[in-house]
């Protein structure tokens, strides 16, 4: 065996030394980068409010965009819905944001966001005949489905296009498709693609009568067989159509968030939360039988502090949280 050669010495670090001061730097970045102990984990954390089996948010379009004549910033609005009493906002404006700037607003702010609204969805349709516009409506879907993740949301609302793009197994085929394709993405982010019920002509009928059926509502969910697809149920969009209260029961889990507004099936208009006559106990009896948890979001006129604490008041009286 020959013998070993010499072992050469040389000014550059070995590995283990390298490694070693590599290490040591980042070990010490957190504590040179660290400013106190109160701001550490939480600081980069927003939680809801825990222990409330009904959470109540508003739109953020509802938030006055400005004061005094002067425009207020995202962090400035998020703290309006805070400050009228609200658990957290749904971001309706999602297409005008980038992800890290919602993120940093809500960090900032404090104030969570459980949710964002597709943008542009009535006219970038997925139920378009035209593929670069069912494109350009996917693209918005992703983009909001990345605001909803940056803020710490769980998902994304959709209006899947409209009825009058075509035959009802054409359009109801061409949506499906478009929502598939972005399973992967929502799977991945960990957000749920929550359809609303809304005046579109899309799995009800427009020109019918009351006291329709949400099945086919429920045959397009179950279609998808995904965690990942559910019920954005407005429920004062389709008190036109069929009891609110058998709605809920029928879709069970399926029903994941709610938007509350006000009708009249007298005047055939919407009202402000409480009036009309929608048959609010029997919604809050159909909700704690499905077991209902989560987020609740006025839809309705909003404005500064004193609107929006009102509106609130009217959501905590309709579910008799008050």
């Amino acid at each position: 065996m020959s013998a070993m050669p010499p072992r050469r010495h040389s000014s550059s670090p070995t590995r283990r030394a390298f490694l070693a001061a590599g290490a040591t730097s980042a070990a010490a970045w957190p504590l040179a980068h660290a400013t106190t102990a109160a701001d550490a984990p939480e600081a980069t954390v927003v939680r809801p409010p825990e222990n409330k089996r009904l959470l109540l948010s508003c739109k953020l379009g509802m938030i006055a965009a400005e004061k005094d004549g002067r425009k207020l910033s995202l962090v400035e609005r998020l703290k309006v819905a805070q400050q009228a009493g609200f658990d957290g906002v749904d971001f309706d404006q999602a297409g005008g944001y980038r992800p890290e700037e919602v993120r940093a607003a809500v960090l900032e702010s404090g104030v969570f966001v459980h949710n964002a609204i597709n943008h542009n969805h009535w006219r970038d349709r997925l139920t378009s005949p035209d593929e670069k516009v069912r494109a350009k409506g996917r693209a918005n879907i992703a983009h909001c489905l990345r605001v909803s993740h940056a803020a710490g949301g769980s998902g994304v609302l959709i209006v899947v296009g409209r009825a009058s793009d075509g035959k009802p197994e054409e359009v109801t085929e061409r949506c499906r498709q478009e929502i598939r394709k972005l399973l992967p993405l929502a799977a991945s982010l960990g957000q749920m693609i929550l359809i609303e019920n809304v005046w579109n002509g899309m799995f009800y009928d427009h020109d019918g009568p009351p006291e329709q059926s949400p099945q086919a509502f429920i045959d397009f969910v179950d279609s998808f067989n995904s965690p990942w697809v559910g019920m954005y149920y407005d429920i004062g969009n389709h008190w036109k159509y069929g009891q609110p209260g058998e709605w809920i029961r029928a879709f069970g889990r399926r029903c994941v968030k709610l938007d509350v507004k006000g009708f009249s099936r007298k005047t055939n208009k919407f009202t402000p939360i409480g009036e009309g006559d929608l048959p609010w106990k029997d919604v809050r009896e159909a909700l704690e039988e499905v077991g209902f948890c989560g987020w609740a979001t006025a839809e309705v006129k909003g404005g500064g502090i004193e609107e929006l604490t009102r509106v609130r008041q009217q959501m905590e009286n309709v579910f008799g949280l008050a």
